[in-house]
């Protein structure tokens, strides 16, 4: 035990931890949950699958209205590279492949499958484990991560499988795992690594098999230091502590960010454009780590993860298994919630979930919570807007060093040249701002909002200038035709005067045989 506090001390000592610009600190976490151990959500009565719950393209239903499938099956595939198939979370009927509200601040739809359960959870075998994974070939271990629907669980939703690579130009040295769960209120990740540290590490050593590194890092906060003890013991009892290393550093928002936790953590910052590849580090979350077991060693594809279920209005907060495709209506009634007046749902964390419009959506891979909070306890961003009084507090604690009021301003008037001028796709909206802001100025809605036309006008142009490429292709192509029917009508012209001349000059010559032959002989 003493050694284990020692440990600790010595990695949060002066000059043992790195740091990264801005950032701030929580005075109350409302880590209710903390100790809370992770419970089943019971079956519900109907899943809905959206067939897209990942960065990239959506997916291709493949089942029909009125098949039984079964759970773990595959019933939308992928479409294009950026994309990862979708499964079953039980065995059912497919009742209906519709639009239905997914968890978007927008409440737009999006084509989903409904599949209504049978009670008997019957399985689909398909996937085959593989628990020598040492033994196994990294591109089958990357196509066996894809095969499993596996995106990033920790709120970037990232298919995983891009990030196993094996890169000669840029090899990976480090892995790091990402246990911070730096956002207010949830505690899933915290909860996963006390009770499923081997499946974690597990999954941990499979990707560094995967990508050839030789080092891991597993970094924790000091607000979880029994998840820290936990993770130590279990790496010691696995002979893995060589290889891999427990980082704990200070509790500080928003350190889960990928550059900001590599920065911390090694000192490196990701080049402005590049990837964390690009300095030899893959990052990645405990729930992915834990997955990635899940598929290679058991089998199982992504059909469940866990959430953490929390909010001032929720009377009996949890950490909860849950299958994907849940109502978070139903899980909110499983967690005690009766009535829904004066309520509001946020999917994720108060700093970068989103607020939404309905609680009849479904849970999907990049539910890491659900918020119910009342009125007077919702996040600032969320109150009425007032004037920027040019505090500067945004500036102080941007993780990014940007700028936020400024780049506000330039998305609210529609500026978006002189925004992206300002690194606006540098923000990685972690909320700092809006929270610290005494305006209540949404600057992450404005970021976004941003964002969205940026790529909407670059979507616009590339249409633009593909309908030129093609107009100009076209008019090529019509002159070229064009060019070659009057070739084709010159050769044919002079063929014809050609064949009409041949022909005179036949006639000529008959005529003038026919002339001799008639003339009367001269008497000799």
């Amino acid at each position: 035990m003493f050694e284990f506090w020692h440990k600790i001390q010595q990695s949060l000592s002066i000059g043992s931890v790195q740091s990264f610009t801005g950032g701030i600190v929580h005075r109350n976490q409302h880590k209710v949950t903390a100790s809370h151990p992770i419970v089943a959500c019971a079956l519900p009565e109907l899943f809905i699958h959206p067939i897209k719950q990942h960065i990239g393209d959506p997916c291709e239903p493949i089942v029909q209205v009125g098949e039984r499938v079964l759970k773990g099956q595959t019933i939308a595939k992928p479409q294009g590279y950026l994309s990862v198939p979708v499964h079953a979370s039980t065995s059912g009927t497919v009742t209906s492949i519709e639009e239905h509200t997914i968890p978007h601040p927008s409440g737009l739809g999006l084509i989903s499958i409904y599949i209504k359960p049978d009670g008997l959870d019957e399985v689909d075998e398909s996937l085959h484990p593989l628990p020598n994974y040492r033994s196994v070939d990294a591109v089958e271990l990357r196509e066996r991560v894809r095969q499993a629907g596996i995106a990033g669980l920790g709120g970037a939703v990232f298919p995983t499988f891009i990030k196993l690579v094996r890169d000669q130009k840029n090899p990976i040295e480090t892995v790091i795992l990402n246990g911070i769960e730096c956002e207010p209120w949830l505690t899933c990740d915290h909860q996963l690594m006390i009770e499923k540290a081997h499946e974690i590490i597990s999954g941990l050593d499979i990707i560094l098999h995967a990508v050839d590194a030789s080092k891991g890092i597993i970094a924790i906060e000091d607000n979880k230091l029994d998840a820290v003890k936990v993770i130590e013991k279990t790496l010691a009892d696995m002979g893995l502590n060589e290889s891999v290393e427990v980082r704990v550093l200070p509790t500080r928002y928003p350190q889960g960010g990928e550059k900001q936790l590599i920065q911390a953590v090694t000192g490196k910052e990701v080049p402005a454009g590049g990837l964390p590849l690009h300095i030899g580090i893959l990052s990645t979350n405990v729930g992915t780590s834990k997955a990635v077991y899940d598929a290679v060693c058991l089998g199982e594809p992504l059909t469940e993860r866990i959430i953490t279920v929390s909010g001032d209005a929720v009377p009996k907060p949890a950490n909860m298994s849950v299958r994907l495709g849940t109502s978070m209506h139903f899980l909110l009634k499983q967690c005690g919630v009766e009535s829904f007046d004066g309520i509001k749902v946020l999917h994720g964390g108060p700093m970068m979930g989103e607020l939404l419009s309905t609680d009849d959506v479904p849970v999907v891979k990049g539910s890491n919570g659900i918020l119910a909070m009342t009125q007077r306890n919702i996040m600032r961003a969320h109150h009425e807007e007032e004037p920027c009084i040019r505090c500067g507090d945004c500036g102080d604690v941007c993780p990014a060093g940007l700028m936020p009021n400024l780049l506000a301003a330039h998305c609210k008037e529609n500026q978006f040249e002189r925004a992206e001028d300002y690194n606006l796709f540098d923000c990685i909206e972690c909320g700092a701002c809006s929270f610290v802001c005494p305006s209540h100025i949404p600057l992450v809605h404005y970021f976004r909002y941003g964002k969205g036309q940026v790529a909407q006008i670059n979507r616009e142009k590339e249409f633009a200038e593909a309908s030129r490429v093609r107009s100009e292709k076209r008019d090529a192509r019509l002159a070229k035709e064009l060019a070659e029917k009057e070739e084709k009508r010159r050769i044919a012209k002079e063929k014809k005067e050609a064949r009409a001349k041949a022909l005179a000059e036949k006639e000529a010559a008959e005529q003038a045989s026919s002339e001799v032959a008639a003339k009367p002989e001269e008497d000799t």
